[in-house]
Formats: C-alpha cells, structure tokens, sequence
C-alpha cells in the first residue's frame, strides 16, 4: 500500500502521558479505507519533522502503536477499519502493554465539527457533531 501524504491532510494527534489519540476528518477517513494509509507532520526548527500515520492492516489483530525515526505509526486491523468508516461508528480504542508493564492507550476518532462556530476554523471536510440538534456537549 503506497503512503498517501499530503500537505493539505491534518490529521490530529493528541499525545497525553501514556495515550495516543488520531482524529480524522471525513476525507481521510475515505483515504485509509480505500488506500490503507493516511499519513501526516509537524515541522521543526532546523528542517526536523515528526511524522505520524494511521495504517489499516490485514496482518494486524489489534490497535497497536510504533515509534522508530521520527515516526509514529498507529496500526489497525483491516476488517476494524472498513467497519468503522462505513458506518456511524465514532472511535476505534485499543490497549497496549509496554516493554515496562504500562499500559499505552490508543484512540482513533472521526473529527466532529465544533457545536460553536471557531473563528479561522475551516471544518468543512469534519462529520457533522451527533450533537448539534441537541443543545449537548
């Protein structure tokens, strides 16, 4: 599966003591369903990146999490994937024990728009909030 990687995609990585979180707006959800990879960066000074994907994988049996080169790289069973992003289902989560005994936790998410309007927000490609009728959140 090729990496898809562009400068327009923003995936959203939240990163919390011991936790993962990736949200994805409704493009890229289409994108790692149809390709398998989603990927994205934060540039540094000196020309530095972090780069962080989300991958959909036939070989995977559980969400998993790897860093190595400047890269994270989150990992999620194929038949998972394809169900979440054909259907209103809002998260996929996971656990992983770590090389000490901890735990990390792993949450993948679609990206809702904001039930108050952000100035500079531009959330055209986020699911619509489950929300918004309701007057919640």
């Amino acid at each position: 599966m090729q990496a898809n990687y562009d400068e327009t995609l923003a995936v959203n990585i939240r990163i919390q003591n011991n936790s993962i979180r990736l949200r994805l707006t409704r493009s890229e959800v289409d994108i790692v369903r149809k390709t398998g990879v989603v990927k994205s960066h934060t540039g540094f000074p000196g020309g530095r990146q972090l780069s962080y994907s989300l991958e959909s994988s036939p070989a995977s049996v559980s969400p998993a999490a790897f860093y190595s080169d400047n890269e994270i790289r989150v990992s999620l069973p194929e038949t998972i994937v394809l169900a979440w992003a054909t259907t209103e289902q809002v998260s996929i989560d996971g656990e992983q024990i770590l090389d000490d005994g901890d735990t990390l936790t792993i949450l993948v998410e679609k990206d809702f728009a904001c039930l108050a309007p952000r100035p500079g927000e531009d959330e055209s490609d986020m699911f619509p909030h489950p929300e918004i009728d309701t007057g919640l959140c």
